[in-house]
């Protein structure tokens, strides 16, 4: 892990230093079957949707194929559910066919540069409550992703390495 020297505050750690470098991505034009695919094989919560030079066009994320896939309440106070004509397996299986276009956030997608403030990115993250966050390098294309829990994960990885340095100095006395 690296970290930039400032001259104001000491140290600064930076997205790079904390984003996942293999990033899961999916089109536009994929299904929603080929997305909880992605989602499950590989054990995560959301994908940047990119086009075909790897731009970020939007994100998805488990959360949205779940409110995609529930039965919508009516009625009074919403206690009223309406399945679409067949059974609920039946919907759920057309509906799986659908563009990852139709459930994807497309508008004010929050993204980072590798070289954003690492600090920066936590408020991002806790304001808007958000999962994960794209990596968007100079051009466009996205590199990595931030989640909460590779960030909690790094920041006990620190933590811990540092109170062993602190341990190693003070038997070394």
């Amino acid at each position: 892990m690296r970290i930039q020297e400032t001259r104001s505050e000491g140290f600064t750690l930076l997205v790079k230093d904390f984003m996942i470098r293999k990033v899961f991505t999916i089109k536009a034009t994929n299904t929603v079957e080929e997305l909880l695919e992605i989602l499950n094989c590989n054990r995560i919560g959301g994908v940047p949707v990119v086009d075909e030079k790897d731009n970020l066009v939007g994100m998805v994320s488990d959360g949205d194929v779940l409110r995609y896939l529930s039965p919508k309440p009516l009625g009074f106070a919403g206690l009223v559910y309406l399945i679409e004509e067949g059974e609920l397996e039946d919907v759920i299986l057309e509906k799986l066919n659908t563009p990852v276009k139709e459930i994807m956030t497309k508008r004010n997608v929050l993204s980072v540069s590798p070289d954003d403030e690492f600090e920066t990115t936590l408020r991002l993250l806790s304001r808007h409550h958000y999962k994960k966050l794209p990596v968007i390098n100079g051009a466009g294309r996205v590199v990595g992703v931030l989640s909460r829990g590779d960030i909690i994960d790094s920041i006990s990885k620190i933590i811990i390495s540092r109170d062993k340095q602190t341990s190693q100095k003070i038997s070394n006395k």
